[in-house]
């Protein structure tokens, strides 16, 4: 037969025939008979010398591992010295861009493929040594062709050296003999061209009526080489460059029966520009496929296509670009103790995005338009930023629901590509340390886009297939497979390593605990490697079991191993219950004090992260303005009137309620988390839904309400700082420093559900006390009360420490200014030589000892 039918091509590892459009290859065929081709007794067998690591006194040392050999089937690579007995640099420089392949073939003899790079071309050298041609005709022929993606469909050659078939794409080329039974050629083809596969059998032209007239290896297969590009490496996996540019396609994928690797030259483009089939024999390495090219000449992005037990859709997964150089120059990382947190949730876009921000529009909505904001931050006294999920998300559902865990998404940084994304975010990380802050991101690793994320790629590896209704919906990731707990700490330690970020507040986190089949695990292997990891030993690590699905999260104890925080449900409802008049005042103890409930076991109260409102359920100001039954779950109180009012008696109310919020939030043990939009009033109207929060208006900020809560925040958070010894705590107080009193100076009645007050006296420790007497202000005592009862309360003030007096700083229920004040006012009134105060109905109060002279 004259050429080579598809049929008898590498068998089919993808689909879509024709479905690339490919330009002409043009191969010009050299015939060469000289030493260089021709294998010699006397030539020294470099190969063993290499792969035993041996080097003589002469030979340039070069490590086995930098050297690109090449394994196919199950035949051994074979590097042999040529023309010279010892090797110099530059011929090591060849070596390291050449790749070698070694076959057998089914009627013995050897089939040496040698593949280099020269200037603008490749070049690929066949050899054929000790084949014992049966014809008696020492003729040999390659018949040969080219392809990508499907090796059934050969890609149109026009060859000027060789006889071509047009229809199958097909050529056969003539061997020069340098020896009996040895036979050369030399293909070279544009680099342009590729990258392609090589594909070829050998045939005797003599006896073409015979079966033995085509040979192939001794698998009985075509022999297949790739051209432009090479094996590559199963680690690490992703996308990853080398010191000389070439990249490194990695993907993990156990069910699936082939890959493609999928190249794009657009962005926006539906289809690849060019596919490329990973041969399961030189590019898989256990279940990892991997492939290297030196050059992506003008593509853009890839991603896979898989075939198998599986989808057969094309699975975008990112760009081709390198991580940009940045200047880290003069960055420091803060490492705040965790008890001395002040934290700001934020969403990137929705900060800046609103037209009040006074931002350029290639700003506003971005990381730099953080920046432009940083001032807004320090005003309130925050130490922290926690950003809500930053990954490429699907805009429908939400960026809770992202595609992939490695960059962060295009529409938050500047026009101009990823990279200039990439920089924008580090500089943002950068100014935000310099200015005393630390970046603390929500990542969600435990649910992915239900489309454009790793469905396809291979399910039954990375996600629940049959998962119970707990589990949600189709796209919830397998978290504790190996390969999904690898890219997860892979993601984790790329964003420390080259965003400097600070810490991580896992959403979802009980699914973090999920083994296999969707059981609990006691020590989930995920949970527990991150809570060992080396890289990330400095970060903070926050376990947040809110689910984005809006199912019911299981309480369960979170194995914590003394590393990891957790965001705190039961402050927020135990606090929201006492202050609109339910729940019991031993409740509202275990909050104040520092949840010991949760985290007397071995951790402490700076291990959790307090919360009144968060960025899903409603916000600040919806908490006290409605209470409908169909929001009944978010234990909300609307002071009298379901939304917006004119009443005075409950806007006052409302207002009220909002400080007394506040107030109890920064003055619980714990770390404080205020939500963005809250210091200004921002309303969704009585939606609890996430995807109704707006944009942060700025105009809101120079509100009567805005000034007066933004301030409130600040003197709030400056008061923790300057109490810390006893506010910003990292183990519990003992009970020695704490007091509980009624309103009447008696114990509190903590089983008695109608009981609504509560007061506590904080005792400054010796040891501080002994500290702060070298300074001209020592820190005395505090009392603190708080009434939920819709009528007033006469409270006696217990003895002040000698030399003394109270001072009252904070009464939520006088008006704006006087409510709070930094020096605070004199408490004078005495009845029968006890200080006495009236507090308001649903009110907080804050008095602190202070010199007499103070």
């Amino acid at each position: 037969m004259a050429t080579l039918p598809p049929s008898l091509g590498i068998r089919p590892r993808a689909i879509n025939c024709g479905a690339i459009s490919s330009s002409k290859l043009t191969a010009a065929t050299h015939y060469s008979c000289n030493s260089k081709m021709a294998g010699r007794p006397g030539r020294i067998d470099l190969e063993k010398k290499l792969l035993c690591g041996e080097v003589s006194q002469d030979v340039v040392k070069t490590p086995y591992r930098t050297i690109n050999l090449r394994v196919f089937a199950t035949s051994r690579v074979s590097v042999e010295q040529i023309e010279q007995t010892y090797t110099k640099r530059t011929d090591v420089d060849e070596l390291k861009k050449m790749s070698t392949f070694l076959f057998r073939t089914e009627i013995g003899g050897q089939v040496n493929v040698s593949i280099r790079q020269k200037n603008i071309k490749y070049v690929v050298n066949i050899e054929v040594s000790s084949l014992q041609l049966h014809t008696g005709d020492n003729r040999l022929v390659l018949v040969w062709g080219v392809y990508r993606s499907d090796s059934s469909c050969f890609m149109h050659l026009d060859s000027q050296y060789s006889a071509s078939d047009s229809e199958t794409g097909t050529a056969e080329t003539p061997f020069m003999q340098s020896s009996f039974d040895s036979f050369a050629l030399e293909l070279e083809f544009e680099a342009k061209q590729t990258p392609f596969y090589l594909s070829f059998l050998l045939k005797s032209p003599a006896g073409a009526e015979s079966n033995g007239s085509e040979i192939r290896t001794h698998m009985k297969a075509n022999f297949c080489v790739p051209v432009g590009f090479n094996a590559g490496f199963p680690a690490p996996l992703g996308l990853s460059f080398s010191s000389d540019g070439s990249m490194n396609f990695a993907i993990f994928s156990r069910n699936a029966e082939s890959m493609v690797l999928c190249l794009y030259d657009d962005t926006t483009a539906d289809k690849p520009a060019l596919e490329l089939d990973l041969d399961p024999y030189v590019n898989r390495s256990g279940d990892v496929w991997h492939a290297t090219m030196e050059s992506a000449w003008n593509f853009v992005s890839y991603g896979y296509r898989c075939k198998g037990a599986i989808s057969l859709l094309i699975k975008y997964l990112g760009k081709l670009c390198q991580e940009p150089v940045f200047d880290w120059n003069g960055d420091v990382r803060l490492n705040l103790p965790m008890e001395k947190l002040v934290v700001y949730r934020l969403n990137v876009m929705r900060f800046t995005e609103h037209k009040s921000s006074q931002l350029a529009a290639d700003i506003a909505g971005t990381f730099s338009g953080v920046i432009e904001k940083v001032h807004h931050l320090k005003d309130l006294g925050m130490n922290a930023v926690l950003l809500e999920p930053i990954f490429p998300f699907d805009e429908q559902q939400g960026p809770y629901f992202p595609c992939h865990f490695f960059s962060p998404m295009n529409l938050q940084g500047p026009s101009g590509g990823s990279i200039s994304v990439i920089n924008s975010m580090k500089e943002m990380v950068k100014n935000l340390h310099a200015n005393g802050i630390e970046v603390l991101l929500e990542v969600a690793y435990t649910h992915t886009a239900d489309g454009g994320a790793l469905q396809g790629v291979d399910d039954l590896s990375y996600y629940y297939v049959n998962g119970t209704e707990e589990l949600g919906t189709r796209n919830a990731l397998n978290c504790n497979y190996p390969i999904v707990q690898q890219m997860i700490l892979d993601s984790l330690r790329h964003w420390v390593t080259q965003f400097h970020i600070d810490g991580f507040s896992f959403i979802n986190a009980s699914s973090l605990l999920r083994g296999f089949h969707g059981e609990y695990l006691s020590r989930p292997p995920l949970v527990e490697a991150i809570a060992f990891d080396p890289l990330l030993s400095k970060t903070k690590i926050i376990a947040d079991c809110w689910d984005p699905h809006d199912l019911p999260t299981k309480e369960i104890p979170f194995p914590h191993w003394r590393r990891w925080a957790e965001v705190n449900t039961k402050f927020c409802n135990d606090v929201r219950n006492f202050l609109r008049g339910e729940g019991l005042l031993s409740d509202l103890a275990t909050r104040l004090c520092g949840n010991g409930d949760i985290f007397s076991d071995g951790r402490g109260p700076a291990y959790s992260f307090n919360f009144i409102a968060r960025n899903s359920g409603l916000s600040l100001v919806d908490l006290v303005s409605f209470s409908s039954a169909e929001i009944a779950s978010e234990l909300s109180w609307n002071c009298g009137d379901e939304g917006p009012t004119g009443e005075t008696a409950v806007l006052g109310r409302r207002l009220k309620q909002i400080r007394n919020f506040l107030f109890v939030l920064y003055i619980s043990l714990g770390v404080p988390i205020l939500n963005m939009g809250d210091e200004c009033g921002q309303s969704t109207g009585g939606s609890p839904a996430y995807g109704d929060r707006k944009p942060f208006d700025w105009n809101a900020l120079a509100t009567g309400f805005g000034i007066q809560t933004t301030q409130f925040i600040s003197f709030l958070s400056s008061f923790r700082l300057k109490r810390s010894d006893l506010l910003q705590k990292r183990n519990y107080l003992k009970e020695e420093y704490i007091d509980w009193h009624g309103s009447d100076h008696s114990p509190p009645k903590w089983d008695d559900p109608s009981c609504k007050f509560l007061a506590m006296r904080l005792k400054a420790g010796e040891a501080e006390t002994q500290l702060s007497s070298e300074s001209s202000h020592t820190n005395g005592d505090l009392y603190i009360a708080f009434n939920a009862a819709d009528c007033s309360e006469s409270i006696i003030l217990p003895q002040p420490p000698e030399g003394m007096t109270w001072h009252r700083l904070v009464d939520t229920a006088l008006p704006f200014p006087g409510f709070f004040s930094i020096d605070g006012e004199p408490v004078l009134e005495q009845t029968l030589g006890l200080c006495t105060y009236e507090m308001k109905a649903r009110s907080c109060t804050l008095f602190e000892a202070s010199n007499l002279g103070d």
